[in-house]
């Protein structure tokens, strides 16, 4: 043996990422994307139909907020494909900090817009904007986590790290509506139908600008990253996709088909567990379009409590996927969204009690389908496509299943006359798609990750 070879054959191993790191950084990143999620979607309930769209009817400005939130995820795609490309091509690092950095910077400066009273369509117009930013941002998020999450994890427990980014939806949920209700506490309004005037005035806008120190102590993790071993291979083989996107339509747009309805009714369900019942909650129970009358505090508060389940149940199809397959558990919890889907009316009649258990009942769900999306969506792309496949795949869904969802919900709701059954049949059918999807998908659990 040569002088040389012996000293590649004992050279130390690439350095790897050690665990709490890879916790960190996949986490970290998802819980300011949730956490943004929450804060605009609060806000479109709460502050954005009073002081962005008043138009004088409730429903149309409550319509016309949903509608610009729901065009962050129309942009959502395009930042797929954009961090996708460099993600695919240089690096989940670099690729990562961008999308974090974009995020934040969005995020903060929805915080410091004039309102519609001070600069008439011009503020919308500018909402409008920055909604965009914070999808285009989003699209490049989630999917580079995971990748952090999977590539990193030890064998046979992709699904297990898989669940690390899918746990910030219920952390960012908890911090961006606890410092709502702390907001809310501090500034009690005397009609339960509206925030108080200071609420407002002002106050809505810290839960915006606090994202910035979130930000910052998510770039300090993220920066601190080493490259997988599993982009490092392609890299030193030359296996990079010049044209990632070309690439993976063409070798597997069938995966991208799949992925995206996969992810159909974990859509459904999260936005009609998040915004729609924030929505239906607060309304009062003489309204035209009736709701269940319960004041915001009281109704985030019971939410809240359903939340915790749903960190719970998303901590724990981890290892259930490792064990059983994602494709088997994933069919199960399904079929457990379809028959949730006719739950909605007796549920939600049924009282304190019902209102909580469908609560619970829907966040658990939330946790078992969504948890194991963190292995399974990158599982389903070689390498050298990987962030852009599967960024595709899980954003292209948010357009079908989450852009569409609350405006969706509201008219079925109208429909319904004020009865949440057409809501729950919406859910129902979601889910049947998404049935059809898996049966037609195979197992990812046994590929190489680094294939």
């Amino acid at each position: 043996m040569s002088a040389s070879t012996a000293a590649v054959t004992s050279a130390a191993p690439a350095p790897a990422n050690p665990r709490s790191r890879v916790i960190l950084a996949s986490l970290i990143g998802t819980t300011i994307e949730f956490y943004d999620f929450y804060v605009y979607a609060t806000a479109a309930v709460l502050v954005f139909p009073h002081l962005f769209f008043p138009t004088g009817n409730e429903t149309a400005a409550l319509l016309a907020s949903f509608a610009v939130f729901g065009a962050a995820m129309v942009a959502r795609p395009l930042g797929a494909l954009f961090f996708g490309h460099f993600g695919d091509r240089k690096g989940r690092k670099a690729t990562l900090v961008g999308a974090l950095l974009t995020m934040g910077i969005a995020t903060f400066l929805i915080g410091v817009l004039p309102t519609y009273s001070m600069v008439g369509w011009f503020a919308p117009a500018m909402l409008v904007v920055l909604r965009l930013a914070q999808g285009f941002a989003l699209g490049g998020e989630w999917s580079g986590a995971a990748l952090v999450a999977t590539e990193n994890a030890p064998k046979g427990k992709r699904a297990w790290y898989g669940t690390f980014p899918q746990v910030g939806a219920p952390l960012g949920f908890i911090i961006a509506n606890g410092l709502f209700l702390l907001i809310a506490l501090l500034l009690p309004s005397d009609d339960p139908t509206r925030p108080s005037d200071a609420f407002l005035e002002w106050a809505w806008r810290i839960p915006f600008l606090f994202s910035a120190v979130m930000v910052i102590i998510g770039l300090w993790v993220r920066l601190r990253l080493v490259e997988s071993d599993s982009f490092t291979k392609i890299v030193t083989t030359k296996k990079v996709a010049k044209l990632p996107l070309a690439a993976v339509f063409k070798t597997n747009w069938r995966e991208l088909i799949l992925g995206t309805f996969i992810m159909l009714a974990t859509y459904v369900l999260f936005y009609l567990m998040t915004t729609f019942s924030l929505s239906y909650g607060r309304a009062a129970t003489d309204a035209p379009v009736a709701g269940l009358g319960y004041s915001y505090t009281t109704f985030v508060l019971m939410m809240i409590a359903g939340v915790v389940f749903f960190g719970i149940f998303t901590l724990a199809s981890g290892p259930w996927a490792d064990r059983f397959g994602r494709r088997r558990t994933l069919l199960w919890v399904t079929a457990g969204i379809v028959v949730f889907g006719f739950l909605f009316v007796p549920l939600l009649g049924a009282g304190f009690i019902g209102v909580m258990v469908f609560l619970i009942l829907g966040f658990t769900l939330m946790g078992m389908t969504f948890g194991p999306m963190g292995a399974l969506l990158p599982e389903l792309f070689p390498t050298n496509v990987r962030y852009t496949g599967s960024a595709f795949a899980y954003n292209m869904s948010s357009i079908l299943g989450a852009a569409v969802a609350p405006f969706i919900a509201v008219w079925l709701w109208t429909l319904g006359g004020g009865s949440p059954f057409w809501v729950g049949m919406y859910l129902s059918v979601m889910g049947l798609v998404t049935l059809v999807a898996l049966f037609l998908s195979r197992e990812t659990r046994d590929l190489d990750l680094d294939r």
